[in-house]
């Protein structure tokens, strides 16, 4: 299943994909479930439910009617990983690590499939970064990586835009990673079981202007999914609505020469096959 969160007048909704409409509740309805936080923390069984009850009896609205949302609004923890695409590091002039080269991102940094990527005054070197998000359904500690699957509830399209200078002014990257309205999240949450275990086989692209600037497949990333959940688990508690951020490929535009930056007025989109496409214009704030 497809989920989305939407608002419309004001109000926020859930509901489930078909096509080009959603099936689902405002939440001013009686039979509104709440966010869809609560119903990925009640779990896979009462998420599908839950969508099959909205595809029955929710009400139809038009996506082109509603403004859709990020699918969560507010995660526990985004969880990002850098340096996961041997070609991306290489590009970078990194050495590829042994171990995942992790960093936080806030939810307050969050924007919609569709919104503006917000461009700073702040700084001219705005770059793209297409990746998979992968939303956790079932927290845990230590888990095993042959059960770390199934401790996911679905998957996402991300587009961790980030502002070169300030990720590079530390050695940790927090500041460039989190200025508002740049942690581009959606359109859909699409349950685990629509698609192939840990999204294996499964394409990313990312367009500016129209222009590919990045392809790979899934299979490529140094950490896959189930590695990711697993070694992540040795030292944190993963809980129900986290967000792991997986990594971008190589082709960003910092490693180009001419460096490729993001512009006012430029559109920049990432698409997973079978997950999702988001489609952002750069705006000067």
């Amino acid at each position: 299943m497809k989920f989305a969160t939407f608002s419309k007048q004001g109000r926020f909704g859930i509901g489930v994909v078909d096509g080009g409409s959603i099936h689902g509740w405002l939440e001013d309805h009686p039979a509104y479930p709440g966010p869809l936080e609560t119903l990925v923390a009640s779990g896979a069984d009462a998420l599908r439910a839950a969508g099959s009850e909205m595809a029955r009896q929710g009400e139809l609205f038009a996506l082109d009617s509603v403004h859709i949302e990020p699918p969560l609004r507010r995660a526990p923890k985004i969880i990002c990983v850098g340096l996961n695409y041997v070609d991306h590091t290489s590009e970078t002039g990194f050495v590829q690590p042994e171990y995942p080269t992790l960093f936080a991102r806030f939810s307050s940094s969050l924007t919609g499939p569709y919104d503006r990527l917000a461009l700073s005054p702040l700084s001219a070197e705005f770059d793209f970064e297409g990746e998979l998000a992968v939303v956790i359904g079932r927290g845990g500690r230590h888990i095993p990586k042959a059960d770390a699957l199934n401790h996911v509830i679905g998957y996402s399209v991300f587009n961790d835009a980030s502002y070169r200078d300030y990720q590079f002014k530390s050695p940790q990257w927090t500041a460039g990673k989190n200025f508002d309205e740049t942690g581009v999240f959606g359109p859909y949450l699409v349950t685990a079981d629509e698609l192939p275990a840990g999204c294996k086989g499964l394409v990313l692209e990312t367009w500016l202007n129209g222009q590919s600037v990045q392809h790979a497949l899934i299979d490529d990333m140094v950490f896959d999914v189930a590695t990711l959940i697993h070694i992540l688990s040795e030292f944190m508690t993963l809980e129900a609505n986290d967000i792991i951020v997986s990594g971008t490929p190589s082709g960003v535009g910092m490693a180009r020469s001419p460096k490729l930056w993001m512009k006012h007025g430029d559109v920049v989109e990432v698409e997973i096959s079978n997950v999702g496409r988001i489609r952002n214009t750069v705006v000067a704030v």
